[in-house]
């Protein structure tokens, strides 16, 4: 996974400095990536700081020497996450190798393998903090809106050239259509994490890919 660049401070940092040998830059990572998990998993409103210290031998007086508060700390997570999905959506709908629609099919290929590798633990986590908004800082919202933004115009940037070689209509709105295809992907994730089965994830791609084609 893709990991978040560390920003200096010139603030000095609350809590015991680590004992361990590794360094700063590592432990922080790994604090992120068993955050990650939680979240994932369980949510933020769930998720307990404690839990992910212990998965990472971190000492709980310790973890304001990484994160200012837990609301940074989420922060950090979500922009992981964000980082590590932008670049698995680019290595599909940009692969030129294929038509552009087949690059959307890869994509969800992708995502069956992942959320069968997890066995239905975890789901989509921006999906998942946007159903939870109202319990969460105020600063995500703004955060979570970007992240789908983002991954929205990736999309239509894919359909775009689905539109120069003909695979849809000339007049189609593709951002129009990526926002429609972001909206119902995040209710087939919840789906796919109900059930157990990467199956409602190609029932959507197939329905989404022949609206496009009528």
């Amino acid at each position: 996974m893709a990991e978040v660049a560390v920003k200096k401070t010139a603030k000095p940092r609350r809590g015991r400095p680590p004992k361990a040998a590794r360094g700063t830059q590592d432990t922080r990572a790994e604090l992120i990536r068993s955050g990650l998990e939680q979240l994932t998993e369980n949510g933020f409103a769930s998720s307990g700081i404690d839990q992910i210290l212990k998965k990472v031998g971190v000492p709980k007086g310790s973890f304001y020497y990484y994160f200012p508060s837990k609301e940074a700390f989420g922060q950090a997570v979500i922009e992981n996450y964000a980082t590590y999905f932008a670049y698995n959506l680019d290595k599909h709908l940009l692969d030129d190798s294929n038509p552009p629609l087949a690059r959307i099919g890869q994509f969800v290929e992708s995502a069956k393998a992942g959320m069968d590798k997890y066995a239905f633990k975890r789901g989509c986590l921006v999906g998942n903090l946007g159903q939870e908004v109202d319990l969460l800082p105020d600063s995500f919202r703004q955060q979570l809106i970007d992240i789908f933004l983002d991954w929205q115009h990736r999309l239509s940037i894919c359909l775009e050239a689905a539109k120069a070689q003909g695979e849809i209509a000339k007049n189609a709105n593709c951002e129009l259509l990526a926002e429609q295809f972001w909206v119902g992907w995040e209710g087939a994730v919840s789906r796919a994490k109900l059930v157990q089965s990467t199956q409602p994830l190609q029932n959507y791609l197939e329905f989404f890919i022949a609206g496009l084609t009528r």
